[in-house]
């Protein structure tokens, strides 16, 4: 039987998978993958604020990755949003930084923060990550139809009486929900990749939206379990060696795609 911690972690973890799962998709087909990065970066000065004035940390992150989503918004029309979320993501990441810095007692536990601890996760924190999960599946289940739409075109969206804008705003909450639950276990630098990497493995071997979601929770899960594993026979950092397991995973799923396609190919 595996401990009582691991047993905690790979939940904490599928918990994770779940909620990145229908996310990370629509990341990955509005191309939005450094908005995930500028996200999560800003995490990090919602941990320090939280810290600093004693207050839960889920709404501080939440508030400040809003924040950092109006800002994207505002200054959208000014720069390539390209160069705008570098700019943002970066300067988030130095000023959460050097907030933190000043709390005092946070410098040595700061890696946590960055690369996550989720083998420190407690009974307290897996009902808080799979309320997360619930709440971001039923944010994604009840506006799928009008994200879809707005995703695949949002002239026909308009058309619909669908605002794009509103559709983006509920994936920036559902975002901001997913690095509040998710900085705890892999970190502010790795969260992004959890969003992506499972949902961009999934992407080529998917036929339908909903089949790709399915596909990304599942990958994800296998990741984690599979990076929990190897954490433990190895020695390593858990949250860095289940982003490494998700990303061969990736590499498999490519792979296999591109054989069916070959296979199709041929006469």
């Amino acid at each position: 039987m595996p401990p009582d911690f691991m047993v905690r972690a790979a939940l904490a973890g599928i918990g994770l998978a779940v909620a990145c799962a229908p996310l990370g998709c629509f990341v990955v087909w509005r191309r939005m993958a450094y908005y995930g990065d500028a996200t999560a970066h800003a995490a990090l000065l919602g941990v320090a604020l939280s810290l600093a004035m004693s207050l839960p940390l889920a709404p501080a992150v939440i508030a400040v990755a809003l924040a950092m989503a109006a800002a994207v918004g505002a200054l959208s029309g000014r720069q390539s949003v390209d160069t705008l979320l570098g700019v943002l993501a970066h300067a988030a990441l130095a000023a959460g930084l050097v907030a933190v810095s000043f709390v005092q007692g946070v410098r040595s536990d700061l890696s946590a923060w960055l690369f996550g601890d989720i083998l420190s996760v407690t009974r307290g924190d897996l009902v808080t990550i799979w309320l997360g999960a619930a709440a971001v599946a039923a944010l994604i289940f009840w506006r799928w139809s009008r994200l879809i739409l707005a995703t695949l075109s949002p002239e026909m969206a308009v058309a619909d009486r669908i605002s794009p804008r509103v559709e983006q705003w509920v994936l920036n909450i559902a975002l901001a929900l997913v690095v509040a639950v998710g900085i705890r276990i892999v970190g502010a630098l790795l969260i992004s990749a959890m969003l992506i990497i499972p949902a961009a493995a999934a992407r080529p071997l998917s036929r339908s939206p909903e089949a790709m979601v399915l596909a990304a929770g599942l990958i994800g899960s296998v990741a984690t379990l599979a990076g929990l594993g190897a954490a433990w026979r190895l020695d390593t950092p858990t949250g860095p060696t289940i982003v490494c397991a998700a990303a061969v995973l990736f590499v498999v799923a490519t792979g296999v795609a591109g054989a069916g396609r070959a296979l199709q190919a041929r006469p």
